[in-house]
């Protein structure tokens, strides 16, 4: 195809040149100038039909695949954008859950530290009435065996004085003599 359009190219690029040598002018008014006209509208239908027109085709080929292509970049666009919204999306539900959850576990946290100080505070209640009762026990335990120690000095020096007759040094000797050991039993 592009042999044959080559050599109509030459043909009537050749034929204009033969008139005008033969001649002698630059452009003569006979029948050359019909052969002219006539090449260059057979080389403007032929270029027409050979070359503009599969060129136009091509041309509009070109295009609708260019349009097409921006067509499918801009669908991949808005396929991207939809992506990154779900995904904006998926990202702001899970940052919601995770507050969420850090909230309530706080508050658990927050629930167990109240209860162990309470159970704390209760075990500390309990130790201190313990030891309350404990004390008060020794005490009275104390207080009995004092009383008994007692009495029973007051029995032992009842009968010493009862075995021999005492006067007043005797008497004050014995009683500091009681005295002193209920001191030291103390």
């Amino acid at each position: 195809m592009r042999r044959a359009l080559a050599l109509i190219v030459f043909l009537a690029t050749c034929a204009p040149t033969a008139a005008f040598a033969s001649e002698g002018g630059l452009i003569s008014l006979d029948w050359s100038l019909l052969i002219q006209a006539f090449n260059f509208l057979l080389l403007l239908f032929l270029l027409s039909k050979l070359l503009y027109k599969p060129l136009l085709a091509k041309m509009d080929e070109r295009s609708q695949a260019i349009q097409k292509s921006l067509d499918e970049a801009q669908a991949a666009r808005a396929q991207a954008q939809k992506e990154r919204e779900e995904h904006l999306a998926k990202i702001q539900a899970a940052h919601a859950e995770a507050q969420q959850i850090r909230a309530e576990a706080l508050k658990d946290a927050a629930d167990e530290q109240r209860r162990l100080v309470e159970a704390a505070k209760a075990e500390a209640a309990r130790l201190v009435t313990s030891a309350r009762q404990e004390m008060d026990q020794d005490v009275r335990r104390a207080r009995q065996e004092l009383r008994q120690e007692v009495a029973d000095l007051a029995i032992s020096a009842a009968e010493r004085l009862i075995k021999k007759s005492l006067n007043d040094a005797d008497h004050r000797r014995i009683v500091d003599d009681a005295i002193g050991r209920m001191g030291q039993k103390n």
